[in-house]
C-alpha cells in the first residue's frame, strides 16, 4: 500500500511552526505533484537523490518511499528539527544542514549508485543562483527535476527567436535538454503564493551544443549579449571588444552581427565563444554573472 505522509499543514501544527515568508517558503501539499516529481526523477532502489530545499520533507517521505536514496540539504533550522524527527529512522535519509547554493554535489556521486538526481523546489528568489550552482557541477549530476516560477519554466523552455528565449535558456541548453513535466497551480501549496508554478526536467545532453575552452567567459558573452536585447549583436557585444575584433567574431563563427541575440542557437553562441578565445588581442572581461533566471 501507499505510505502515509502527512500533509504540510499537519507537519506545522504538529511542530508549531508557520512558513517564513522572508525566505520565500510554499509548502506543496499536492500528491498528485509530488508523484509527477517521483516518476519524473526515476526514483527507485539503487538511485540517489539530493533533495534542494527538503523542507518538511513531504516530497522527501515519496522519494523515500519509491526506494531512492536521499540527501536532503536544508538551511532553515526549525525545518531540519522537522525532517529529523519525522525522518530518522527512514532507511535511505540523510540530512544535509548545508546552503544548496554552495554545496558541493560532486560528493554525492558514488561508485555504485553512479551520479545523483537532483530534485527541488526552487524558492523564487534563488532560482538563478541554484541553476549556476548546478551548471557548476553538471558533469557530476544526473537529471534535474525542479519546480520554479512559471514564467521562468516557460523562458527556460524557449527555443532561439521566441521573446522570452534569454542568456539562461542558452547557457543551460547547450548542455541540457530541458522538457515541461508538469503545470503546478498556485493553490497546490500552502500558503499559495501569487504565481503558478511548473515542473521542468533537465536532462544531460548526450553531445555538448557547441564546445567552449572557459565557461565563465561564455557565459559573461552570452549575459552581455542579452543585457541590451533590443540591440544588434554586434552593439550588444561592444562591451567585451571594439567593432573591428566584435565583426572578426562574428565572421570566424559566420554569424551575422546586424543580427538580434536572441535569434542565436547555443551553437552560435558557442562558435562565437571559441572565435573570441582564439583572438589574440587582448580581451575585456566582463563579470561571469549569474544570468537572468
Amino acid at each position: 500500500g501507499r505510505a502515509v505522509i502527512p500533509s504540510p499543514g499537519e507537519l506545522l501544527r504538529r511542530h508549531g511552526l508557520s512558513a517564513r515568508k522572508s525566505w520565500g517558503q510554499n509548502f506543496l501539499h499536492a500528491v498528485h505533484v509530488h508523484e509527477a516529481i517521483v516518476r519524473a526523477a526515476g526514483a527507485a532502489n539503487g538511485r540517489r537523490v539530493v533533495e534542494i530545499g527538503a523542507g518538511l520533507g513531504t516530497l522527501t517521505a515519496h522519494l523515500l518511499a519509491a526506494g531512492a536514496e536521499v540527501w536532503a540539504i536544508e538551511r532553515d533550522r526549525d525545518l531540519c528539527a522537522v525532517l529529523r524527527t519525522e525522518l530518522a529512522n527512514a532507511p535511505g535519509f540523510r540530512l544535509i544542514e548545508a546552503d544548496a547554493v554552495r554545496f558541493d554535489y560532486a560528493t554525492a556521486v558514488d561508485p555504485v549508485l553512479g551520479k545523483p538526481t537532483i530534485v527541488g523546489n526552487l524558492p523564487y528568489h534563488l532560482t538563478a543562483p541554484l541553476l549556476f550552482a548546478l551548471l557548476d557541477h553538471h558533469a557530476h549530476t544526473a537529471d534535474w527535476i525542479v519546480m520554479v516560477q512559471r514564467e521562468v519554466a516557460d523562458r527556460l523552455c524557449a527555443p532561439p527567436g521566441n521573446r522570452v528565449y534569454g542568456s539562461t535558456s542558452v547557457v543551460l541548453g547547450r548542455v541540457r535538454s530541458l522538457e515541461l513535466v508538469t503545470s503546478v497551480v498556485r493553490g497546490a501549496f500552502v500558503p499559495a503564493p501569487r504565481v503558478d508554478s511548473a515542473v521542468i526536467r533537465l536532462r544531460p545532453r548526450a553531445q555538448v551544443r557547441g564546445d567552449v575552452g572557459d565557461e565563465r567567459a561564455f557565459r559573461g558573452l552570452v549575459r552581455a549579449a542579452f543585457q541590451q536585447r533590443r540591440k544588434t549583436l554586434a552593439n550588444a557585444l561592444r562591451s567585451l571588444g571594439d567593432r573591428e575584433r566584435v565583426h572578426a567574431w562574428c565572421a570566424a563563427a559566420s554569424v551575422d552581427p546586424q543580427t538580434r541575440p536572441e535569434t542565436l542557437s547555443p551553437e552560435q553562441f558557442a562558435a562565437l565563444q571559441r572565435a573570441r578565445e582564439s583572438d589574440p588581442a587582448p580581451t575585456t572581461e566582463t563579470p561571469a554573472g549569474n544570468g537572468d533566471a
